[in-house]
């Protein structure tokens, strides 16, 4: 019996694919990984938290930007789309396409059902390789949780804090924000609508 497997792309193939595409689809291993739909909690999160580090962050050296903006973690060849990324300095882009960056300092992911473990899993372990990222938020959507990684002085060790409660903030040193439970979950509803 002969065994087909589907031909692996190359990142310039799909690079050519993915700009042409209407959906996004993560990059990886010659792979291309089809990315969902998100919930409106997932979008709320997400619009909060741009709102509340966009506003703090106006008029310095840092900016913030959304999932339409791709990220490579060029060390492993990974290509995907953050739900946030928080860039400090000047943008390293790819070519002249201005749309995959490679210097993120802060990245944000807001948990789905379908992805958690591949955001927490291999996401996480290609992210923590990028020279230029200091911490690392994960963010849940059907109940208030807060997983924040932040690279150690020693640039070798991470530190895991988790957060569960309304009334705390996040402290976010290497862009210099802080952000509360509550403005992070800002009309978001944890209970099933009725049906």
């Amino acid at each position: 019996m002969a065994v087909h497997s589907r031909p692996r792309l190359s990142p310039e193939e799909y690079l050519a694919l993915e700009r042409a595409a209407e959906t996004k689809s993560d990059y990886l291993d010659g792979e291309m990984i089809a990315m969902t739909g998100a919930s409106l909690r997932h979008s709320s999160i997400v619009t909060n938290l741009v709102l509340a580090l966009g506003n703090q962050l106006k008029g310095g050296s840092c900016e913030v930007h959304t999932s339409d903006l791709r990220l490579l973690v060029s060390v492993t060849g990974l290509y995907t789309y953050p739900d946030i990324v928080v860039v400090c300095g000047e943008p390293i882009l790819t070519d002249k396409h201005f749309d995959t960056l490679t210097n993120p300092t802060a990245l944000i992911e807001v948990l789905s059902p379908s992805t958690a473990a591949y955001d927490r899993g291999t996401k996480l372990e290609h992210y923590r390789r990028l020279d230029s990222l200091c911490e690392c938020l994960f963010i849940s959507q059907d109940r208030p949780k807060v997983e924040q990684y932040i690279r150690q002085e020693d640039r070798k060790k991470w530190m895991l804090t988790e957060v569960t409660e309304l009334t705390a903030s996040i402290s976010m040193p290497s862009i210099g924000c802080q952000v509360s439970m509550s403005d992070i979950y800002r009309r978001v509803r944890f209970e099933s609508p009725a049906s």
